[in-house]
């Protein structure tokens, strides 16, 4: 399936039927379908070819995501952009993508102007929202004569997106993703989690990461994407009573924001079927938590290279059968997927048995082509001829699978190995942690020292030393922190997941802490 064909799906159902909306403005399927083909035929014009890369740099926006359709439809191969990447990765991944394309909006004109220069295979630029010095504006581009252009055209192969994995390990690499890898992922969509006809999704996070290809089943099933600018929770819960939400994403981060909203408890959240969550670790009392006062949540696991779905928890696995909370299972990250064949690995290649920890390896058609013009990195993800995720995990008895630690996080003190995810857990606990990240640091004794940075809860306050005796209780003293420091704000991802090698920089650095 190209990415056109879940709209014309969800166009099959009704044309008139609401496909996007934002805020009072709404886009029906017909309407969505005609942008898809008028983007296309203004590619064409544009000399844009199938098999072409066109980037599109955008907040949350409907016609920015429906211009995707457009490139589909054109033969082209999306590449989403992160707006809140520095412009110099951006312009490391237009270069990378070898994108001849650039659709963007008008707010991110300066950081246009400050990359294109060192962009020469750029050749056409797009503004969404007004004609600029830089950019024709979106409504002259695809209103101009399109006579005699073939507006749908075939792709060139099966490329279907690339997406960028991001600098914060070293250069970003582009994961390509093709038509078929998209298609598993929306088939494990479909599968794991319920839908009732005509779905209402909301989208708060980036459409550029999982909220943009968590799209595709929805329209699949003549749904409507409620689409949200900024993480505003106001609005968030707002829409959700008023437009009757019945499905959304959230990473962890603002869902500990969401349980301390004051407007929690007093909305109608009674529409939600699935409130997935994802994208880094939760907190266990957290999760619990939501799953009283929110309702029926959802954990997806994956990864850029293996898109959302490598394994799932259903909204029924979270409770035991007698209908309470199974608290036992909430660190899980769920059952390996349907079409997805997941093992624990050890170093040589050996496949290690259940209770055993090693890393998460992966076959699928889920699984990513490779990376582009990256053999070498392609060839070295691919060992022993299973996907690589760079996640330390073991296998329970029941097949749940348990995340401990990404593989270059791993902590060792004493000559022990102490995984940081585990730490966290524990830290979480404590009524007075907002968030945090543990990280290993050079220690003479210890060789390296399990060290704590926090965030506090609004309004709290913390004795340092009662919080590691209150994680010894909990995990032993080998795991515990030696030191816990305080900041107001950890670092964070563009997706909101602490970054914990900014945390250990910072820490190593003479510099004072924030």
């Amino acid at each position: 399936m190209r990415l056109t064909d879940y709209l014309d799906k969800g166009a099959s159902l009704g044309t008139n039927a609401p496909c996007l909306r934002f805020g009072e403005q709404t886009l029906d399927y017909g309407e969505v379908q005609k942008l898809s083909y008028d983007v296309a035929a203004a590619l064409a014009r544009s000399g844009v070819e199938p098999g072409d890369k066109v980037a599109v740099l955008s907040s949350n926006d409907p016609i920015a995501f429906a211009t995707v359709f457009g490139i589909s439809r054109a033969g082209a191969v999306w590449c989403p952009i992160n707006p809140r990447n520095a412009a110099a990765e951006n312009q490391e991944l237009l270069d990378l993508f070898d994108c001849t394309a650039l659709i963007y909006k008008s707010s991110y004109e300066s950081l246009a102007a400050e990359i294109l220069p060192q962009l020469p295979k750029l050749k056409t630029l797009v503004c969404l929202d007004k004609r600029t010095e830089l950019a024709a504006s979106f409504d002259e581009w695809i209103s101009a004569e399109a006579a005699g252009v073939e507006a749908e055209r075939p792709p060139v192969d099966d490329l279907i997106m690339l997406v960028g994995t991001g600098g914060t390990t070293g250069k970003p690499k582009g994961v390509m993703l093709s038509q078929h890898n998209l298609e598993t992922m929306s088939a494990l969509t479909l599968m794991s989690y319920p839908f009732a006809p005509r779905p209402v999704y909301l989208a708060l996070a980036p459409l550029t990461h999982a909220a943009g290809v968590l799209a595709m089943p929805v329209l699949t099933m003549g749904g409507v994407i409620d689409i949200l600018a900024t993480a505003d929770l106001e609005v968030f819960l707002d829409t959700i009573e008023k437009r009757r939400v019945t499905h959304t994403f959230l990473p962890p981060t603002l869902i500990y924001m969401l349980l301390g909203h004051p407007r929690l408890d007093d909305t109608d959240l009674s529409s939600l079927q699935c409130f997935w969550y994802g994208a880094a670790p939760m907190s266990t009392s957290r999760l619990a938590e939501a799953l009283q006062r929110i309702g029926p949540m959802a954990q997806l696991f994956g990864q850029s290279e293996a898109p959302m779905m490598i394994s799932t928890m259903s909204t029924q696995d979270h409770y035991r059968a007698d209908g309470s909370v199974a608290t036992e299972r909430l660190s899980s990250a769920g059952r390996p997927s349907p079409l997805v064949t997941v093992a624990i690995m050890a170093e040589d290649g050996s496949l290690l048995p259940a209770g055993e920890r090693g890393e998460v390896v992966v076959r699928s058609s889920l699984v990513m082509a490779g990376y582009y013009k990256n053999p070498e990195a392609t060839a070295d993800v691919g060992r022993f001829r299973w996907h690589h995720t760079g996640d330390i995990a073991y296998l329970d008895a029941e097949n749940f699978l348990y995340i401990v630690d990404r593989a270059k996080d791993v902590i060792i003190s004493g000559g022990f190995n102490v995984y940081s995810a585990e730490v966290e857990q524990a830290l979480m606990q404590h009524s007075a942690i907002r968030d945090c990240g543990v990280v290993g640091l050079p220690d003479e004794k210890w060789g390296e020292q399990v060290t704590a940075v926090v965030e506090l809860q609004p309004d709290a306050e913390l004795d340092t030393a009662e919080l590691i005796a209150f994680v010894k209780q909990r995990i032993g003293s080998v795991k515990a922190p030696k030191e816990v420091i305080v900041w107001p704000d950890l670092p964070r991802s563009k997706l909101g997941k602490v970054l914990k090698n900014e945390i250990k920089a910072t820490l190593l650095d003479p510099k004072p802490s924030p």
